[in-house]
């Protein structure tokens, strides 16, 4: 499988320096590289092939003599850069969306290169672990977590945060392949995702939603003093890094709140079902669309995916329509107001919590589209056993001691 490790950097103002200038040329290229591709157009009338324009890179350096201080295989991923994203172009030009053309990418918008198969190494000097980056410099490297013994680095991207903070992430192949799915797991569970509570399962878990009201107070703060700074001033540049400090703490605690959750559900259960959420158009709905952005439910789900994938274990994302209105006793849909949160069947009586009722419905659709074999207490006619409380058995707050003891470490990108 194919993992992605990520590591802070600790360069000196020497090495930022030398980054940075590294970034530049690499953007400079870029910009060329695509004013060629334009040119090519209008002489042929078609579009040249990646090839074409990576066999320019020698002639390039015989006039320009900043190319040939970074390492080659560095220039020919700018190159491929560019064509990664006509190919994004062309995706969403074929998913009905109106796109223009690539732009030429001022300094703000080009933060990272990248060394591929060679010109990179984790190496030991000085009593510390450095990243030995040809034609560039040995850059100390914090790695707060061991790359396993069997991994492969296939390539490396530096890239520069808003904040100005360098990080590596590596590439990492690893040859051994993950355990496969139980035939007949016995631990399923399904998961509801809310705004009051974050996750509601089966097993009667109500995982609360992470309070980060603080922190956006304090960026909204930070930002109405960057709105008074003169811009480009060395005060408004002080500012706009104090801003991009806060979005990156929010960002931070988030994913780590998600990657703990995950990583939980992953590791605990043979069998995960999810909703598969429109997302997207949830954010286009005019209400509440700043709570939805923030739950995050689409990264998730995409953490969860590829953590159960990992784990061996099932994951089924189900069509969420109806899960809330549907019976999880008798299958009878009743119109309920987001307001109300206690379910209570007019045809079987069954009374339960709106998103308890919800999660049973995800987990008996997550069971019947995998369709393997189960447990007994969970049939597929209805996941629902006869014995379910109205109710969550336990309320975990999200950065809580509890939910810390109950997740292991994550695995971060």
């Amino acid at each position: 499988m194919y993992y992605a490790y990520k590591y802070r950097l600790k360069p000196s103002d020497a090495h930022r320096e030398e980054l940075d200038r590294h970034r530049d040329i690499c953007r400079q290229l870029y910009n060329h590289t695509l004013y060629r591709l334009n040119e090519y157009q209008d002489e042929h009338g078609e579009l040249p092939s990646m090839t074409t324009l990576r066999s320019e890179l020698p002639d390039l350096k015989k006039w320009w003599d900043d190319l040939s201080d970074v390492y080659s295989k560095v220039l020919q991923t700018v190159v491929e850069r560019l064509f990664d994203n006509l190919k994004g172009l062309s995706k969403l030009k074929e998913n009905g969306y109106g796109v223009g053309q690539l732009k030429w990418k001022p300094p703000r918008e080009f933060r990272s290169f990248t060394y591929s198969q060679s010109g990179f190494k984790l190496d030991k000097k000085g009593g510390q672990t450095v990243l030995s980056l040809s034609k560039l410099a040995d850059i100390p490297i914090q790695l707060h977590r061991a790359i396993p013994d069997d991994a492969k680095l296939k390539q490396v991207t530096v890239k520069k945060e808003p904040t100005g903070e360098w990080f590596a992430t590596f590439g990492v192949q690893i040859d051994r392949e993950p355990p496969e799915p139980p035939e007949n797991p016995e631990r399923c569970v399904g998961i509801d995702v809310g705004i009051l509570k974050y996750a509601h399962d089966t097993d009667g878990t109500a995982v609360g939603s992470l309070d980060l009201s603080d922190e956006r107070e304090r960026l909204e703060r930070e930002q109405r003093k960057l709105s008074r700074k003169q811009h480009g001033s060395n005060n408004y540049e002080k500012q706009r890094r104090r801003v991009a400090e806060c979005h990156a703490d929010l960002r931070r605690k988030r994913r780590d709140f998600l990657h703990k959750l995950s990583n939980y559900y992953a590791g605990e259960y043979d069998l995960v079902a999810v909703e598969d959420l429109n997302v997207k158009g949830m954010m286009e709905s005019p209400s509440n669309s700043r709570n939805t952005a923030s739950a995050a439910w689409r990264t998730f789900l995409s953490l969860l995916e590829y953590k159960c994938k990992r784990e061996g274990t099932h994951f089924v994302a189900v069509d969420p329509r109806g899960t809330t209105k549907e019976c999880a006793a008798c299958g009878v849909s009743t119109e309920k107001p987001l307001w109300v949160r206690e379910h209570s069947c007019p045809a079987c009586g069954f009374e339960a919590d709106r998103d308890a009722n919800a999660a049973w419905n995800i987990l008996s659709r997550g069971l019947e589209d995998v369709g393997v074999g189960h447990s007994e207490s969970t049939p597929v006619e209805t996941a629902l056993p006869v014995d379910t409380s109205v109710s969550a058995k336990r309320v975990v707050e999200a950065g809580s001691p509890t939910l810390k003891e109950r997740t292991a470490s994550a695995v971060s990108e």
